[in-house]
């Protein structure tokens, strides 16, 4: 079985396209970045979608509490408590802090910069298709009006 037609149209289209000059160390720097950025957005993304979270984050906000604080708070047990906050510290919204016998969360340093630059992008790039969107919608309007014929009246 043969090679598909796109994999020559690809590997054509990579030889004409010029490359800045990246050495091989350069090159593994950069992916090792972007892999770095896109797993720290992930697991971001990941601790804020769940409610419970998000409502931990809250609480947070207004005061430090422990663990068993947060756990009645929310009626849960305290395991299921331990592992959202788990969550959230993996990512940086929170840290803990062990004294004797009680563990305290406190927000954490992390601040959501890459996540509002990453939503501002996307943002930005619906709203200049829905912006191309109504211009077609105004340009069938306009022709759908102009294209009627006169009403007897």
């Amino acid at each position: 079985m043969g090679l598909p037609c796109t994999f020559f149209m690809e590997r054509e289209i990579r030889s004409r396209v010029r490359r800045p000059c990246l050495s091989r160390r350069s090159a593994l720097t950069l992916n090792q970045m972007v892999q770095h950025q896109t797993a720290r957005l992930d697991s971001a993304f990941a601790a804020l979608a769940d409610p419970t979270r998000r409502g931990v984050l809250e609480q947070l906000g207004r005061s430090d509490a422990s663990i068993t604080d947060l756990a009645d708070r929310f009626h849960m047990t305290l395991t299921g408590m331990k592992k959202h906050v788990g969550v959230l510290e993996q990512a940086g919204f929170v840290t803990t802090q062990k004294i004797g016998r009680v563990r305290t969360c406190r927000l954490g340093l992390r601040r959501l910069e890459d996540e509002a630059a990453w939503i501002e992008r996307y943002r930005q790039l619906w709203a200049a298709r829905f912006d191309a969107l109504d211009q077609v919608v105004e340009t069938l309007k306009l022709r759908e009006t102009t294209d009627e014929p006169p009403h007897d009246d």
